[in-house]
């Protein structure tokens, strides 16, 4: 961000914050100016904006010259074309009242999947009763194309869900084929549901090609299991990979980490022959326990063999041993490949409480991870998953989100709409149970060593 000519260019260690969840309805051209005071070392901090808005900001220093450790008092004039600000929850109207805050489309499209229904709306709003959005640019996703979905998917996958969706007809024979049926069910508008979803992910994705931000979420993404040609495990669409793909535009090396529950197996299968993606997947690996997939010995294959890394874990593990395995391995990966771009799938079923019934952890065991990641100060795209506990889910994102913005919470729940989803302690901490941790120490070292020493092969 530039001062005037006179003075400095802020650029180190300042982190510009964008979070997908869609637009609202035009507004009459509208402008805002306020002060905003940060230290140096807190993460920037950039206004929320919904729909297509030009931003100019300036810094007034006390001199010429502004210390990144010192306060600054930031001067910001936004106007809005189309579109609308939002500030304290509310948005103000042309008459210059403040009203209620209309939900975003593409919210209402995520939340109309029936395996997390209204899981969008939840984490979007517990996000927004805690203040997080003030801190944050929020820009309007588009509709992937049906040209865009191809860079993965196949044509006659796209169309087949394209038919089937118009009329939500389930008993087509072809539908099997495609790994459309008990998992992923035909219902109508499924194909409007997978574009939006993608379409957001490539919007995150080319905010960070824009250098419009370090950091970009989607919460509502992160359907790891969607293969080429069939949708699996509640995935419709492989965003994780659309993502990736759209990175892989400007950057030569992206790693992508998943910490979801379970095997990010469509994401590895995408590019199990390719030097140029290094896929890291944690997650329960288990006789029965879908996908099956993710063993030690899968480690890529032809020129992307050494290029997949999977740690297979046991129930039961909690924060401090996943962390301790998660920084072991994620480090050497950093050192021996060196990633220009990072996606991350942060699925929430790892948390304690969830229908899935397997790890014990908590947001602050994830967010350790996350800020091990961060720390690296690379374009950064982070994505949602599984998490069928709905509350422990936005509890789960929305102390990630925090997280990103360098920002504590307070424990109680505030009063949203969505408040009594989180009783009886309506707390936004989340405690582990009493589930005993079958991962031996023996165990996790060899795997640790073993992954090290797969490594050590890459080039």
């Amino acid at each position: 961000m530039r001062t005037s000519a006179s003075h400095t260019i802020i650029r180190r260690r300042t982190r510009f914050i964008v979070v997908l969840f869609g637009s609202a309805k035009k507004y009459r051209n509208y402008s805002l100016a306020m002060d905003y005071r940060i230290s140096g070392s807190a993460f920037f901090a950039v206004f929320l904006l919904y729909g297509f808005i030009n931003i100019s900001a300036s810094l007034v220093p006390s001199s010429t010259t502004v210390a990144l450790n010192a306060p600054v008092t930031l001067n910001f004039s936004v106007r809005c074309n189309s579109g609308h600000i939002e500030w304290n929850h509310r948005q103000k109207t042309t008459s210059g009242e403040l009203g209620p805050l209309r939900r975003p489309e593409y919210i209402e499209t995520c939340d109309s999947l029936s395996k997390v229904p209204n899981r969008a709306s939840m984490v979007h709003s517990l996000i927004e009763a805690y203040g997080l959005l003030r801190h944050m640019s929020t820009v309007k996703p588009h509709v992937a194309s049906i040209e865009e979905m191809a860079k993965f998917h196949t044509d006659a996958y796209l169309e087949h869900l394209h038919k089937i969706s118009q009329d939500g007809d389930n008993d087509d024979p072809q539908s099997g084929d495609f790994g459309l049926g008990y998992d992923c069910p035909v219902v109508e508008g499924i194909y409007d549901y997978a574009a939006a979803v993608g379409g957001a992910t490539l919007t995150a994705a080319q905010c960070l090609l824009d250098k419009r931000g370090e950091v970009a979420i989607n919460w509502a993404g992160g359907w790891h299991h969607a293969k080429k040609d069939e949708a699996s495990g509640f995935c419709y669409v492989n965003d994780a990979v659309l993502g990736i793909l759209k990175l892989r535009e400007k950057y030569k090396r992206v790693l992508y980490v998943d910490v979801d529950l379970h095997h990010g197996d469509g994401v590895e299968d995408a590019f199990s022959f390719t030097s140029k993606v290094m896929t890291v997947s944690l997650h329960k690996f288990s006789p029965g326990f879908f996908p099956g997939t993710g063993d030690l010995c899968d480690t890529g294959l032809g020129k992307g063999r050494w290029y997949a890394v999977n740690v297979p874990l046991d129930d039961g593990i909690k924060d401090d041993r996943y962390f301790q395995v998660f920084s072991s391995v994620i480090q050497e990966v950093q050192t021996l490949f060196n990633p220009e771009a990072v996606v991350m799938q942060l699925g929430a079923d790892t948390m304690a409480g969830d229908p899935m019934c397997s790890f014990n952890m908590t947001p602050v065991g994830v967010a350790q991870c996350l800020r091990h990641v961060l720390d690296w100060h690379l374009p950064t795209l982070l994505l949602g998953g599984g998490g069928y506990n709905l509350a422990n889910t936005a509890r789960c994102w929305t102390y990630l989100t925090a997280t990103v913005l360098g920002q504590t919470l307070a424990s109680e729940i505030p009063d949203h709409e969505f408040f009594t989803e989180y009783g009886p302690d309506y707390s936004l901490e989340i405690s582990p149970s009493c589930r005993p941790d079958r991962n031996e120490n023996k165990h996790l070292d060899t795997v640790i060593s073993t992954i090290k020493g797969n490594l050590k092969n890459v080039v």
